[in-house]
């Protein structure tokens, strides 16, 4: 992770979140890999219902248990989790919204969205940021393991989301928007 000054710089996620459909109305919301809480505070200031904040590192964890005081939070649940290998935890059909923002390149991706699947309701969507596939960048995943958007779709389909939309998320990152498909 940069520095969280710079990783902030790169987003306006009041924004960002608009455009992905998350506001009042939408109740709870999981955020794989929430690292610094730049996209998980503003929607717990948001949303009606829980945020469900899983990171793998202890140190981010920690920054969002002190923000979350802090603020004075209480819809906010920071998890220490390696939810690649172990699942987030959390039972079928509990989330009306997913997060997964830059978190794709890590290995086994369709793991990840097979739980993310599994963890949303019936008519629940999964947002997604990554960084574009271009070696200008400021930072990111290697080229070499990072998604395009394409690849990202074809592995949410194989899980069982149903495309929406694509975002430009300029300068840097684009974003879709995937939701459950009723079976």
């Amino acid at each position: 992770m940069p520095a969280e000054e710079q990783w902030d710089s790169f987003f306006k996620p009041k924004v960002v979140l608009k455009q992905l459909g998350i506001n009042q109305l939408t109740k709870d919301v999981v955020d794989f890999g929430s690292g610094y809480g730049t996209f998980t505070i503003p929607v717990a200031e948001l949303i009606s219902g829980r945020i469900y904040a899983l990171d793998i590192e202890p140190s981010m964890i920690r920054i969002l248990e002190k923000k979350t005081k802090e603020r004075n939070l209480k819809n906010m649940i920071p998890i220490l989790r390696d939810f690649i290998s172990q699942g987030s935890g959390l039972s079928d059909s509990s989330a009306d919204f997913v997060m997964l923002f830059n978190i794709l390149h890590f290995k086994k991706p369709t793991t990840l969205l097979t739980e993310a699947y599994r963890v949303l309701k019936p008519s629940g969507k999964v947002g997604i940021i990554h960084w574009n596939y271009d070696p200008q960048t400021p930072r990111g995943p290697p080229m070499n393991i990072r998604p395009k958007p394409e690849q990202i779709r074809n592995w949410a389909e194989s899980a069982g989301f149903v495309f929406e939309k694509k975002l430009d998320l300029k300068p840097y990152h684009y974003a879709l928007v995937l939701s459950k498909k009723l079976p």
